[in-house]
């Protein structure tokens, strides 16, 4: 095959694999009814003026299944931590004992796990539309080397490699929404 092709080929898996990582990073953040620290990763803190995010300003412990406690390293935060995981809406409230916050993570209603399901299934469906949208802009890039002397046939078999690419990475993204799923619906 065409080095040309190739390099597509290679820059087009990078970018899956980057798309694969983003996804799971988006499913890791939907609680599964279990606490854990993975679920305060979009928080950010106002800390002197500069959004910083919260497990760099702060230790952040799971006790128990169903409790997060949040210790600041420096007292005075305790009120923007506070406040950010309120504005960050992940359906907790903070508990502020003048120390330490607790998370206490509310077993889930059978409502709020078919909710959070469809939340799965949608973050899924992103990763599979960002894959092929990979697909497309590599496919575009194959097709314009036709002006730089690849022949059609390689240019073809680019094609089929690129799609065999797609198929396996939607895969990959499907088995992780499966497994994110079925997390959520383990009570």
């Amino acid at each position: 095959m065409n080095d040309l092709i190739q390099l597509q080929l290679m820059d087009a898996q990078s970018a899956m694999d980057r798309a694969i990582d983003h996804c799971e990073s988006e499913l890791t953040k939907i609680r599964a009814g279990k606490a854990s620290a993975g679920m305060l990763d979009g928080i950010f803190v106002d800390y002197y003026g500069a959004a910083t995010a919260l497990s760099q300003v702060a230790s952040i412990n799971t006790p128990d299944a169903r409790t997060i406690v949040i210790q600041p390293w420096e007292k005075s935060l305790l009120t923007a931590i506070e406040k950010a995981i309120q504005v960050a809406n992940i359906g907790i409230n903070p508990q502020n004992d003048g120390i330490v916050i607790r998370l206490v993570v509310p077993p889930l209603t059978e409502e709020r796990r078919k909710d959070l399901v469809k939340k799965v299934k949608e973050e899924a469906e992103r990763g599979r539309i960002t894959v092929r949208n990979i697909r497309k802009d590599a496919n575009t890039k194959i097709q314009k080397l036709k002006g730089e002397g690849v022949s059609d046939d390689e240019i073809k078999t680019g094609e089929g490699e690129v799609q065999k690419l797609t198929d396996a990475y939607i895969i990959k993204v499907d088995k992780h929404a499966e497994a994110k799923e079925k997390d959520v619906m383990t009570v």
